[in-house]
């Protein structure tokens, strides 16, 4: 099949994912991340067992292909959603391949999967593109989700496989190992959420530029999320639009504030920066570092009774949030 290529100028290995320690996000769509590709099979993989190494599955597809970038830093024993982005050596995004990945223990253990993955678009409706996105044509447009399992702590080698052209290539992961951890500090799924005050609209003194650095502001700015936490669902995102490298972060925000307009009677929705006073050189503001994050966006589905029912790190599609929205909801 031939595949389609969306160009983008940010560097390959921090494509789809920022630490906080980097800073820049945004991206017009054309409409073609509407399009999903065809699903993929595991029986369209190759199949490993018997101990087969990730050296050997490289050796059996062959020809090297595009690089896969790890959009996601919090894994934990078990299955995982696990997001990444697929480029080709030109920086161009790969966006409708048929993909698959495979995980194995840092240093030649035995491989598993293949866990295929689905294409998910970031594309929104015109009327919530933000102009800070429709201005950057660097922003991401969509990326894939995996569920990889994994047996215990430790370290990962991933790889991917994918359907370039009628023909498997490996796709080499442009970060380091992955990292398995035995508890993540990040609140998870059934923890209650720390009772964080965030900014509002009133606080600023209704100069949202203040707390936002999205253009325009997002809508999500009329609560402070510990008034209505443990009183009723909430949605918090942390993101920045203007301040990250991953080109992810302004497209997320959009998504929110479309999923938002049909679900604000369900959930409060609330957006925090992560700089303080929108600067870098002024570190993390006091919400990012009580949820001690490590990386962003993050998403937190928060139920009534004040307990993490779904997160989400990195980018992320509306029908993924549509899912978190509901586990809050039903709690």
């Amino acid at each position: 099949m031939e595949v389609r290529r969306i160009q983008v100028g940010a560097a390959l290995a921090a494509a789809l994912v920022l630490v906080l320690t980097a800073a820049g996000c945004g991206g017009e769509d054309d409409g073609a991340a509407d399009r999903p590709p065809p699903p993929a099979r595991p029986a369209d993989f190759p199949k490993v067992g018997g101990g087969k190494t990730l050296a050997e599955l490289r050796k059996e597809v062959g020809a090297e292909g595009p690089v896969l970038s790890p959009a996601v830093s919090q894994l934990e024993p078990g299955t995982n959603r696990f997001g990444f982005g697929l480029f080709d050596r030109a920086r161009s995004q790969i966006a409708d391949a048929p993909v698959a990945v495979y995980v194995a223990p840092v240093g030649g253990g035995a491989a598993q999967g293949p866990f295929v993955a689905r294409s998910k678009s970031l594309a929104v409706k015109p009327q919530f593109q933000s102009r800070s996105v429709a201005s950057d044509p660097d922003a991401a447009k969509s990326l894939y989700v995996s569920q990889p399992e994994f047996s215990r702590p430790g370290r990962y080698e991933v790889v991917g496989v994918a359907r370039l052209d009628n023909r498997l290539v490996a796709a080499t992961s442009a970060g380091p190992a992955l990292t398995v951890l035995k508890d993540s500090r990040v609140p998870e799924v059934g923890e209650r959420a720390p009772r964080t005050s965030t900014p509002t609209k009133a606080d600023a003194g209704g100069n949202l530029s203040q707390i936002d650095t999205r253009r325009p502001p997002s809508t999500m700015h009329d609560v402070d999320f510990a008034d209505v936490v443990s009183r009723r669902p909430a949605i918090l995102i942390f993101s920045t639009p203007a301040l990250c490298t991953s080109r992810v972060c302004g497209p997320v925000v959009d998504v929110a504030e479309q999923v938002k307009a049909r679900r604000s009677g369900d959930a409060a929705f609330v957006h925090m920066e992560i700089f303080r006073n929108n600067e870098i050189d002024q570190g993390y503001r006091p919400q990012v570092l009580e949820w001690k994050l490590p990386t962003e966006p993050w998403l937190f589905a928060v139920d009534r009774r004040g307990r993490v029912a779904a997160r989400l790190e990195g980018a992320f599609s509306a029908e993924e949030l549509e899912r978190a929205v509901d586990a809050a909801v039903k709690g």
